[in-house]
């Protein structure tokens, strides 16, 4: 079996498993994996618990179709996740419950949405900046989340949801399961007293698990 074909069986796993758990509803949320010449990445209006990995997108570098099924309309957030995270082999995007109910709320921090909870959380994710509202397919997004992706493995989008970003598929998954479980304590522990990690214990995290 190629390399090209691992990957794709890779992410058709990933998909069903996300999809089983409840994590993208219908035919929301994509992943992609990066080439040395392009990406693959999940098609069109595709259920992510039913991929074929025959009819995988596959995408030059510049996001050109190349073969498959025409690609997910937001393949342009993963290029620029890719293009600002040069070390960054796969992208995951899910609308998942927690997290994009975490997206809708109105008082967030912009340059850090979701607070340091727990040592895993900052560890897979870091810092989440939040990129203000655009409607879905709006190419101004991609230069807003360029923007971001230099300094940050996630990112989430305003009334819509992460999109994260890692060195391999696996970790990509994890790190975006990571940021969903946090959102859900999150929302469990509202109203009450939280002991958040202190900046000094997050500073802790960063240097000797840096992004």
């Amino acid at each position: 079996m190629s390399a090209e074909a691992r990957l794709r069986d890779e992410i058709v796993l990933h998909g069903r498993s996300l999809y089983e758990r409840g994590l993208t509803p219908g035919s929301s949320g994509n992943i992609s994996v990066r080439l040395d010449d392009g990406m693959l990445a999940t098609p069109t209006d595709s259920c992510l618990g039913r991929l074929d990995p025959a009819r995988i997108s596959r995408l030059d570098a510049a996001g050109k179709h190349l073969s498959g099924a025409p690609p997910t309309k937001e393949a342009f957030l993963h290029l620029a996740m890719y293009r600002g995270r040069v070390e960054a082999r796969a992208v995951v995007h899910l609308h998942s419950t927690h997290a994009v109910a975490l997206s809708c709320l109105a008082d967030l921090d912009p340059a850090d949405a979701l607070p340091p909870i727990t040592a895993y959380y900052v560890m897979k994710i870091g810092r989440l900046p939040l990129v203000p509202y655009h409607r879905p397919g709006d190419g101004a997004l991609a230069e807003a989340v360029g923007a971001r992706a230099r300094d940050h493995r996630a990112i989430l989008l305003a009334n819509h949801g992460p999109v994260v970003s890692a060195r391999d598929l696996d970790s990509a998954v994890a790190a975006i399961e990571e940021l969903e479980e946090t959102a859900r304590l999150f929302f469990l522990l509202r109203g009450s007293v939280i002991r958040m990690l202190t900046e000094a214990q997050v500073r802790d995290l960063e240097q000797v698990f840096p992004s």
